[in-house]
């Protein structure tokens, strides 16, 4: 970290002797760090001996700035819905095969436990939102993610098979809004609807999670509604 803040601060590609310098670490032990960074995109050679910020800083810099944005074009709307609806209101997005959940209003009543705690995780197969990204994906990219994970159970109700997997996701391409049926957590049951960008791509989805006594199928169009305003805050046109 003391070499990336090092890299930054100098405009032009910086020397191994000024970055050990800079840093206070042996030369060793920086040329083998920056070795290692070089080789995952963090920082680039600009010559023999000579370093600067790689693109990769870039790349994850643009998915911070766009999960930042959703989040704080996403509050307002899941404040609105979570007082219609008095259920703990989620915004999830995917990170490989997983999704996590950047923000989150609570009912303060809930039983929702670990998995829509904010900065949580969760399998894609498992969530209502996770569900509508599979969907995005289609059939191939499915096939190869579960082979992958090998669809692990966590409940009785978990889809464990890929056949009982497209089943579910025909039902989320027809409807437009995904469900989990008590998947991840007993006793919990959760609606999604998908956030697109300015592009159409889906960048998050939001959902409503409530115990199951109270889960109430009226609340879709609610759900739908508040997710398409994100959406539109975020550029996209409805078609």
């Amino acid at each position: 970290m003391a070499l990336l803040d090092a890299l930054a601060h100098h405009h032009d590609s910086v020397s191994l002797k000024v970055l050990a310098q800079d840093t206070g670490l042996h030369p060793s032990t920086a040329h083998r760090i920056l070795g290692a960074m070089t080789a995952s995109g963090f920082v680039e050679r600009a010559e023999p001996g000579a370093y600067r910020l790689g693109i990769r800083l870039l790349e994850l810099g643009n998915i911070v700035k766009s999960r930042i944005n959703i989040r704080q074009q996403a509050l307002p709307h899941m404040q609105a819905l979570h007082e219609k609806l008095g259920e703990s209101v989620n915004l999830g997005v995917r990170h490989d095969d997983e999704i996590i959940y950047v923000e989150r209003t609570s009912s303060g009543r809930s039983s929702v436990r670990v998995v829509h705690l904010v900065g949580a995780r969760a399998p894609l197969h498992a969530t209502a939102v996770g569900k509508l990204f599979l969907v995005e994906d289609g059939l191939q990219k499915l096939r190869e993610y579960a082979r992958r994970t090998g669809l692990p159970g966590f409940t009785p109700t978990s889809l464990t098979t890929l056949p009982a997997l497209e089943k579910e996701l025909d039902r989320v391409r027809r409807h437009g809004v995904a469900f989990d049926n008590e998947e991840i957590e007993q006793g919990l049951r959760c609606i999604a609807a998908p956030v697109r960008d300015d592009s159409g791509e889906l960048v998050a989805g939001l959902s409503v999670s409530a115990p199951a006594e109270r889960y109430d199928a009226d609340w879709v169009p609610l759900i739908k509604q508040a997710a398409d305003r994100i959406s539109q805050a975020l550029g996209h046109a409805k078609t």
